[in-house]
């Protein structure tokens, strides 16, 4: 491994998005998964909505596993607040119905996740600490009224803290394989934040260069392509455009073999 390569561990709840095949055999007393809100989201097990005093503890997990991330040899971790997790059910107002600190207005339903960034960076480093988010994201109902001001509100906030980068998802597809350009959709957020600001959402070569070119991000994150291709790289700069991609329920068996055999 050369200097410039870094392994950051990435890391999050699932909650109420959480399959219905672990909760099944893999949930302590077969209790129903936690989330902001106790109301069901489509097809999912209807949740239980972490009390006030509990969440403290949930902030304090993110730590520990920031910590033993680091001592078990990652260069950092990148906390998982997109894509319908548990940080992503606090943000969206068509998910979070709380009326405490962690509910209602925008910056209450983002104190969650920042309360998690500040923890995660006092125990690590901000140089060692990265977020994924997907405000424009409609997961299983788990979207937002005003993806854009949360977006925004999320990248001027976590300048306060100095992480490394955030790593945002595009809103360009509405499918696997189904790409809808929005060339203009994170230029504001881009520009707000004051680190290193990553994009993703089904890039290959040319519109991955494209968008660097361009300022939009100053980094492309491959996601798919990566897990059908393990040198990804390698193909990239040899430009090689016949690459395969999985299938999706493929990659979702994947996903679940890590699930069950890495215990933390």
């Amino acid at each position: 491994m050369t200097k410039e390569e870094s392994f950051f561990a990435n890391f999050g709840i699932q909650g109420e998005f959480l399959p219905k095949i672990l909760l099944t055999d893999f949930q302590p007393n077969r209790q129903a998964p936690i989330s902001s809100t106790d109301k069901p989201v489509k097809t999912q097990t209807p949740p239980r909505q972490l009390s006030t005093n509990e969440i403290p503890q949930i902030v304090n997990d993110f730590r520990i596993a920031a910590r033993n991330a680091i001592e078990a040899g990652f260069d950092g971790v990148e906390i998982h607040g997109a894509h319908g997790y548990l940080i992503d059910q606090f943000m969206k107002d068509q998910v979070n119905n709380r009326t405490d600190q962690y509910g209602g207005s925008l910056e209450n339903r983002c104190r969650f996740a920042l309360e998690i960034v500040e923890a995660v960076e006092n125990e690590i480093g901000a140089d060692k600490v990265g977020i994924r988010l997907s405000p424009f994201a409609n997961y299983m109902d788990f979207g937002d009224s005003n993806p854009s001001a949360l977006g925004l509100y999320m990248a001027e906030s976590l300048n306060k803290y100095g992480i490394s980068y955030c790593h945002m998802v595009e809103p360009r597809m509405k499918t696997i394989g189904e790409k809808v350009e929005c060339p203009e959709s994170l230029v504001p957020i881009r520009k707000a934040f004051r680190g290193t600001f990553i994009v993703a959402s089904g890039y290959d070569r040319e519109d991955g260069n494209k968008v660097v070119d361009e300022g939009r991000a100053d980094l492309v994150a491959y996601g798919r392509l990566f897990i059908a291709n393990p040198d990804l790289p390698r193909e990239l700069s040899l430009m090689h455009l016949s690459i395969s991609i999985t299938g999706k329920h493929s990659i979702l068996l994947i996903l679940l073999l890590a699930i069950l055999t890495i215990h933390f």
